[in-house]
């Protein structure tokens, strides 16, 4: 039996601002437990709710130096649903609103986490075999265990892998301070370990020292060896080539099923879908207001309102985009010139633009079951989870070609019959708008092909059940 254990500063149900939180949340229900004990290792923050933190029970506490600090470690532990959850309790660093803060807070609240992590594992009677570390909050895991921990020998052995969920997050701040936040010694702090471009960073560490590195889509894995994707850690990228690799995320199917969702107001599926997934359609136009139509080419939009996700390509075409026989409906926050966007163009086309600035689970659902077609015209995408969600609901993925969105829409050809989707290469507003309106010419003018669209995507499989044979083979093979 191998012990694999996740470290991540985020994981669904208890604490999510992002795909993280989904990944670390649900990959370790799909690793095989006959042959894997995975466990996962979470800091206890404040925010997460009540219901939750009466389920976990003590285990230890502790206290360990940072730097010159001398820190409080406390040990929560859970069970749920057959997964066993540790939390590090910490009052002082974990007690905000929010699980992120001021990055200048957020690099000690996460170097204590990472040391914190390790030095907990000999008083949990569970040594892993691998430590599976995600994004730059525990970039310092594979340093620290390369570092302080090698003179204790339960640490000998114990192999790293640093999964990469976006590379533009890694964790930077001045040399000095990470010094004196972390204790580590000079010698870490060279262009070939910690120090980049004259700051420290956490990630860059974490990709230095874990014995293996994976990103979550083969066509990213490959982006960052690049310059345009890379972040300025192209380099070091191409040097780790051979420890690199890609893994699609999965969605939980459970969850995004709509033979059974409770969210959406009619459940349906691959053989009833021309019948019942209309009723979607119409439930969530009378709830938003919009013009009660069949017929009107429905584009929907559930995402963080950000420059990567292209958004600015939006801006440009927008009123081309919200002609008269499309409806718009838009569901996130983020940037407030584009959240006003949205707003303005909802208040402009009252009937049939609908802005929803704040983020539902359930309406978020609702969206993916109702509208015909889904967008995402990213700048770069590591994976994409809201193109999975939308094929699995049978609404038909408008991307652009990278990263996950690439490697998991598959492209309508008119002349074969084939594809699951509509996807444009180039990062242009008219290119974009190009294929928005032959998506909607097919949809208009040939339903036989758009409906087998919808038949190819629902046909796909994106559930956890293929990435997690590929992380096994990868624990397997370390």
């Amino acid at each position: 039996m191998k012990r694999i254990l996740f470290v991540a500063s985020e994981c669904v149900p208890f604490i999510k601002t992002g795909g993280l939180a989904d990944v670390v949340g649900s990959l370790p229900k799909y690793i095989d437990k006959e042959k894997f004990d995975v466990r996962v290792m979470i800091p206890k923050y404040m925010a997460i709710s009540d219901q939750y933190k009466y389920q976990m029970h003590y285990r230890t506490h502790f206290y360990i130096d940072l730097a010159w600090r001398k820190q409080y470690v406390g040990v929560m532990e859970m069970v749920y649903d057959g997964i066993t959850f540790y939390f590090i309790d910490n009052e002082f660093y974990f007690s905000g609103m929010k699980p992120y803060g001021d990055i200048y807070q957020d690099v000690e609240k996460f170097a204590f986490f990472c040391k914190a992590a390790l030095s907990a594992l000999p008083s949990l009677d569970f040594r892993p075999d691998i430590i599976h570390c995600h994004d730059w909050q525990t970039g310092l895991v594979p340093v620290y265990l390369h570092d302080v921990f090698q003179s204790n020998s339960f640490y000998h052995g114990i192999k790293t892998i640093m999964t990469i969920h976006n590379l533009k997050f890694q964790g930077i701040w001045d040399k000095k301070t990470i010094k004196d936040i972390t204790g580590l010694a000079d010698y870490y702090f060279t262009p070939d370990k910690l120090e980049a471009y004259g700051d420290a960073n956490y990630l860059k560490g974490g990709i230095v020292y874990a014995d293996y590195i994976t990103t979550v889509s083969d066509s990213y894995a490959e982006e960052i060896k690049m310059p345009f994707y890379g972040e300025n850690l192209d380099g070091l990228m191409r040097a780790r080539a051979n420890c690199l690799t890609g893994i699609v995320n999965g969605i939980d199917y459970n969850e995004y099923n709509p033979e059974t969702d409770p969210y959406i107001y009619q459940n349906y599926n691959a053989i009833n879908f021309r019948k019942e997934k209309v009723k979607n359609k119409r439930g969530l136009q009378q709830e938003l207001g919009l013009e009660v139509n069949d017929h009107i080419f429905m584009i929907g939009l559930v995402s963080r309102l950000t420059d990567q996700k292209g958004l600015d390509l939006v801006d440009y075409v927008i009123e081309e985009i919200c002609s008269e026989d499309t409806q718009l409906v838009v569901l996130g926050t983020g940037d407030e010139k584009y959240e006003n966007l949205f707003r303005h163009f909802a208040w402009k086309y009252g009937n049939r633009v609908s802005a929803n600035i704040y983020y539902s689970n359930e309406r978020s659902h609702k969206i993916y079951a109702a509208c015909d077609a889904f967008l995402m015209p990213s700048l770069f995408e590591p994976c994409g989870l809201s193109q999975l969600m939308s094929l699995r609901y049978g609404t038909v993925p408008i991307v652009r070609e990278t990263g996950g969105l690439r490697d998991t829409v598959e492209p309508y050809n008119e002349y074969e019959s084939t594809g699951t989707g509509f996807s444009f290469a180039n990062y242009n507003a008219h290119e974009m708008l190009g294929i928005i309106r032959y998506a909607k010419n097919v949809f208009y003018n040939k339903k036989r092909e758009w409906n087998k669209l919808i038949d190819h995507g629902m046909a796909r499989d994106f559930s956890w059940n293929n990435s997690a044979r590929k992380y096994e083979e990868l624990y397997d093979r370390i």
